[in-house]
């Protein structure tokens, strides 16, 4: 406990916020189901291009995406 106690005493400090928690959530959920369509499109034989166009996701993050 003394080797954290600042960051004991920060997170005891902080407000939580309900509709910033909310917010936080959506946005990832959202981001997981783009990454899960785009895996999906590419395996039925969708061009990166075509799922790039549809998602928007970066060029980068469809090659990791690939290459899982």
């Amino acid at each position: 406990m003394k080797k954290h106690s600042t960051e004991v005493f920060n997170m005891l400090l902080a407000e939580w916020n309900w509709d910033d928690a909310l917010t936080v959530s959506r946005e990832e959920g959202w981001g997981e189901g783009l990454e899960q369509a785009a895996r999906n499109a590419l395996a039925k034989g969708y061009t990166p291009e075509q799922v790039r166009d549809i998602t928007g996701l970066d060029p980068e993050a469809l090659e990791r995406l690939r290459n899982r």
